[in-house]
């Protein structure tokens, strides 16, 4: 809205509220305030702003008077940057805070608030509904972990998460022997106010910030990641990981003739998946086969509710935080090879055209010929390296068939428009004391993409059958995205030259062609991670209503149930079915639990992402602290009017902020996405090969400063 509007609204609300003014209609409002009578309709938009505001209502005798705003609730999600948003339950936007309406609130607390602007759609207007906190109902943060400093008759920590804008304040004798520098684990007893710092106690000293370890630690207290499993999880663990017997593989499908491997990462050692392949005429028998944790891992039984806790496993730089105790994760439910595995398979027919025309889903017992890496099969398959050759000579018409499905699969997928955003990963070396050696961009092979490729067919496979089977089940979901997203993204794109149809619905293809017309471009990353962000998180639900990514009517999660909670339990279900056991009751039970299910597992899902990405950026911060000073050729990766990001070939990202641009003083020009010296015209723009400084950085936030190179 225009300022003139928003004057005539504060004039009015102003009357209103005056202590002497009594209600009144519309006709004797503006009487007073003298306006014509051809100005009345757009004081009624004005009154009607205010009331869908909740600053006013109107009587059913159509009298004007204050209101008090309607108090909503909703969960408040804080940035670094002192604002927030609100997201409620059921509703797709969030609200949003800003600094100063914040009311003291901390991430993730439950709060009471009221709207006080409302979004407006006008290409000029406010594009987000605003609102103000009135009350904190509960506190979701209670532990904050942070960095300690000691003063002369108390000490305060400063919070590790950004979010929290505010250092803790720890009276004398509750630091716990906390020292300057040591990192800790503060418990909250207030939370403060407006001139009021929160207070609180230190319960555990992780050790000093330059101890080997305590990074990482850091990480994993702050994310409140369960480190070690209670003794009656561990005892019980014992109990099942006994080796397979024939008792155990009574009633299964045996499969131990059947040519087959496991091709994971060299550090790998929680296998739980297993491919083999033949070829019958032109069509393709392909089994993946999954480790069977169902049998050890009982409903409702310490490790089933431990597991369900934890959700998934996270895994950080230098160590991992498995579902299940290593001797299940490990041992016994690890596709190792040349052991007897418990199995359930999903063995499929697929024609020349990548169809599936015939699968079945059995319950199998297995053993896996060869712990293959994706190294040695790339070396096979892409390099064609002699001596890989010679070592799995047996192996290799098996990989060559592979490579020949993944090819027709993976153009089948193409061709539906199926969206494949290929970041590379960064790859990292630690030495003993888990300090960054090498950091190298971990790109995907040959390999990688076959097992991908094989692993998606068998989970979309599974859904699909149990979708027309219609029995309860855990589906893994990908919206549509939001059309203002998608028009946003798509008024950026125009910038460069590109276009994206925007009609009633996006659909994946759309998406996926602009991916394939920015390849290879300047501008490849930016507009990559911009579509990325535009599409919506993907999640576990209950109800089947399609994955947009992959362009996929059906899909769950299948193939990792060593790993993740969801796949676990639908393979449960799959068990029961099988066996006949799924009877109304059994069904009436599934249909009560798997809301909370697909609930629990999404939110540790994101809770393991968000500390896996924080390990990541703290170790890259490491890794150039030990490189001040020194210089590297990298690419303009983004431009923000603070300055410009610049990406190394590493992975690495910085940024040169506009403060350190000496030579000049730079504008940013939003619609050219360039940053331009005033007086040497010099131009910074996306895809530009740069060289830069490293100035310094900082652990604490995480972040990393450059300076362009003359």
């Amino acid at each position: 809205m225009d300022n003139t509007f928003e004057k005539r609204k504060k004039i009015i609300y102003d009357l209103i509220c005056d202590d002497f003014y009594v209600p009144m209609k519309i006709k004797e409002i503006a009487m007073l305030l003298q306006i014509p009578r051809e100005q009345r309709e757009e004081l009624k938009e004005v009154l009607n702003a205010l009331e869908a505001e909740g600053r006013i209502y109107v009587s059913k005798r159509g009298k004007y008077a204050k209101g008090q705003a309607k108090r909503l609730t909703g969960t408040f999600q804080a940035n670094a940057r002192g604002f927030g948003f609100i997201s409620r339950e059921g509703e797709e936007e969030d609200i949003y805070i800003a600094e100063e309406n914040r009311g003291g609130a901390f991430q993730g607390d439950e709060v009471e608030f009221v709207i006080i602007r409302q979004k407006d759609d006008s290409d000029r207007g406010r594009k987000r509904t605003e609102g103000k906190i009135v009350g904190v109902l509960s506190h979701r943060t209670v532990s904050i972990v942070g960095l300690y400093e000691k003063s002369r008759n108390y000490g305060f920590v400063r919070p590790d998460d950004q979010r929290i804008m505010k250092d803790i304040y720890i009276p004398a004798g509750r630091e716990k022997g906390a020292m300057t520098g040591h990192k800790v684990v503060v418990e909250l007893t207030s939370y403060g106010g407006d001139q009021k710092n929160p207070e609180g106690f230190v319960s555990e000293v992780i050790g000093h910030i330059n101890d080997p370890g305590t990074d990482i630690m850091s990480i994993v207290k702050g994310f409140d990641l369960p480190v070690e499993f209670p003794e009656k999880v561990m005892n019980q663990a014992e109990r099942v990981g006994k080796d397979v017997t024939p008792a155990d593989m009574a009633g299964r499908r045996d499969l131990r003739d059947w040519q087959m491997v496991t091709i994971d990462g060299e550090d790998a050692k929680d296998l739980d998946d297993a491919v083999s392949l033949t070829k019958e005429g032109d069509c393709y028998r392909l089994g993946v086969h999954i480790a069977d944790v169902t049998n050890y891992v009982q409903e409702n039984s310490a490790l089933d509710r431990e597991a369900l806790k934890r959700g998934t496993s996270v895994y950080l730089s230098d160590r991992v935080i498995p579902m299940l105790p290593h001797k299940l994760s490990n041992g016994i439910c690890s596709l190792n090879a040349g052991e007897d595995r418990l199995a359930l398979s999903c063995i499929m027919r697929v024609n020349a055209k990548g169809e599936v025309v015939d699968s079945e889903i059995a319950e199998t017992v297995i053993c896996v010929d060869e712990r293959m890496s994706y190294t040695s099969v790339a070396k096979i398959l892409e390099e064609q390296n002699p001596e890989e050759i010679r070592r799995y000579e047996g192996l290799v018409p098996l990989f060559e068939r592979m490579a020949e499905l993944s090819r027709i699969l993976r153009k089948k997928r193409h061709q539906r428009g199926s969206i494949d955003f290929d970041f590379p990963e960064t790859k990292m070396m630690l030495d003993e004391n888990g300090r960054p050696v090498e950091i190298i961009p971990y790109d995907r092979n040959v390999a990688t993409k076959l097992i991908e490729d094989f692993m998606l067919l068998a989970n979309e496979t599974v859904a699909e059958e149990y979708y027309w089977r219609q029995l309860p089940f855990l589906y893994r979901t990908h919206e549509t995205p939001d059309d203002d997203k998608i028009r946003k993204l798509s008024t950026f794109i125009n910038n460069f030259g590109y276009h994206i149809h925007v009609g009633n619905e996006v659909r994946p293809k759309e998406v996926q062609k602009l991916l394939g017309k920015v390849e290879g471009t300047p501008e490849e990353a930016l507009i990559s991670r911009l579509a990325l962000r535009s599409m919506k998180q993907a999640k576990y639900t209950w109800e089947n209503t399609g994955h947009f990514g992959l362009a996929a009517k059906y899909y769950t999660h299948f193939t990792s149930p060593i790993r993740r909670y969801p796949d676990l339990q639908i393979h449960r279900i799959i068990k029961e079915n099988i066996r006949g056991r799924m009877t109304e009751e059994r069904m009436a039970h599934y249909e009560k639990i798997l809301p909370e299910v697909a609930m629990q597992s999404s939110v540790m899902e994101r809770r393991a992402e968000e500390a896996e990405r924080e390990t990541v950026k703290l170790k890259k911060v490491e890794y150039m602290q030990e490189r001040i000073g020194e210089e590297f050729e990298g690419v303009i990766s983004g431009i923000t009017k603070w300055g410009a990001y610049v990406e190394l070939p590493n992975t690495i990202e910085g940024l040169v902020h506009v403060v350190n641009m000496t030579d000049d003083h730079y504008e940013y020009w939003e619609d050219r996405h360039e940053l331009i010296g005033e007086r040497t015209h010099h131009v910074y723009r996306l895809g530009q090969t740069v060289r830069v400084r490293v100035l310094e950085t900082d652990r604490v936030q995480r972040t990393i400063q450059f300076g362009f190179v003359s």
